[in-house]
């Protein structure tokens, strides 16, 4: 039975929603070239999508943060509704790294790059390095956040390795990095599937960790620590 009301219902009205908001964001991101305006209509759109898919969200931690505050939030990946569900959850503003070959697509790479996200090419180290020196660079001169999932994509299980990108730019933008464990989104949405579950799933805001005096050479450290706490954020209980 879930399996028909995601086909029939669910997936319908997923796209018809990220048309009609995606057009409107577009329009809004040519007048209001900050992004803030596209990030209130992508909060909406959040909203509409966790519905129609008949998920919800329970969250702590976000009393943790200053809503005034820049951050690098860093989260596990899973599902392809882990955006909405952040975006329903986080009280700052943010932005994240999208695949440089989304930006040659018409309408959408013309969306992602008025709205202020950040193209990265994983392919080439040295224009990775530059486009994480951008994103601390966007942080410092924007005072908005950046949201990276370290693990490098959606995953089908565990929590694995992470890169140390997301630490080298909390290190040079002089921010704290957040841990944001999300559970649950896995079963709702498996990757690789079209069966939207509906469900309830837990989102665990942990405590920021500090970056203030760092050099970039600490990056792995803070890597280490950040997946520590990740893996304890993600773990049931």
């Amino acid at each position: 039975m879930s399996f028909l009301r995601s086909l029939f219902i669910s997936i319908p009205l997923i796209v018809l929603a990220t048309i009609v908001f995606g057009f409107v964001s577009l329009c809004a991101a040519v007048v209001d070239r900050s992004g803030e305006t596209s990030h209130r209509i992508a909060r909406v759109w959040a909203k509409v999508l966790l519905a129609v898919s008949f998920i919800r969200v329970s969250a702590t931690g976000a009393e943790k943060l200053d809503p005034r505050g820049g951050y690098v939030f860093v989260a596990n990946h899973a599902s392809y509704m882990d955006i909405p569900a952040l975006l329903l959850v986080l009280p700052q503003q943010f932005r994240f790294f999208a695949k440089r070959g989304l930006y040659r697509i018409p309408f959408l790479g013309w969306h992602l790059r008025l709205a202020g996200h950040l193209p990265v090419d994983r392919s080439n180290a040295r224009n990775s390095l530059k486009s994480m020196t951008a994103g601390a660079r966007a942080i410092e001169a924007r005072r908005i956040s950046m949201l990276l999932f370290p693990e490098g994509g959606r995953q089908r299980e565990g929590l694995q390795a992470f890169r140390e990108g997301a630490a080298y730019i909390a290190i040079k933008a002089g921010v704290p990095l957040v841990p944001v464990g999300i559970i649950g989104m896995r079963e709702l949405l498996p990757m690789g599937s079209i069966h939207i579950r509906g469900g309830t799933v837990r989102i665990r805001v942990g405590q920021p960790i500090s970056t203030e005096g760092l050099q970039p050479a600490a990056r792995a450290e803070v890597t280490e620590r950040l997946y520590r706490e990740m893996r304890s954020l993600t773990e049931e209980s």
